[in-house]
């Protein structure tokens, strides 16, 4: 895996555990009303979600590291495969978010093209 790959991975995975702090812990906070697209009246409905969706992106970030972690330790192939898997997944439910939920396309660009980069960085 290239070093460029490998920093995108890890970049990717502190992202990830950005997202899970703010999924998880801080999803009331104002600030982040336009992102989630949430308001204070959805808060109780969507708690098992968000923070369900958090803890999600958060062991998906560690998928990433680890992937990082196995190829600078001679499991090149294993190291790969993980974070190959793990980038076309988020290409993947970038493009379902999309589908789902047009106005959220900034999340969608955010999650889906920096997951498509690496992906292309591994299997190049």
């Amino acid at each position: 895996m290239s070093t460029a790959a490998q920093i995108l991975a890890i970049a990717i995975a502190v992202m990830l555990a950005s997202v899970w702090l703010m999924e998880s812990f801080f999803y009331r906070h104002p600030r982040l009303y336009p992102l989630f697209l949430l308001e204070p009246r959805d808060f109780d409905a969507v708690k098992l979600w968000i923070v369900n969706l958090g803890f999600y992106n958060f062991t998906t970030g560690v998928a990433l590291a680890l992937g990082v972690v196995l190829a600078r330790t001679g499991h090149v192939p294993q190291g790969e495969a993980l974070v190959a898997f793990t980038a076309a997944q988020h290409v993947f439910l970038a493009l379902v978010l999309l589908a789902t939920e047009r106005r959220l396309w900034l999340n969608t660009l955010l999650e889906g093209v920096p997951a498509a980069v690496l992906l292309l960085l591994v299997l190049l």
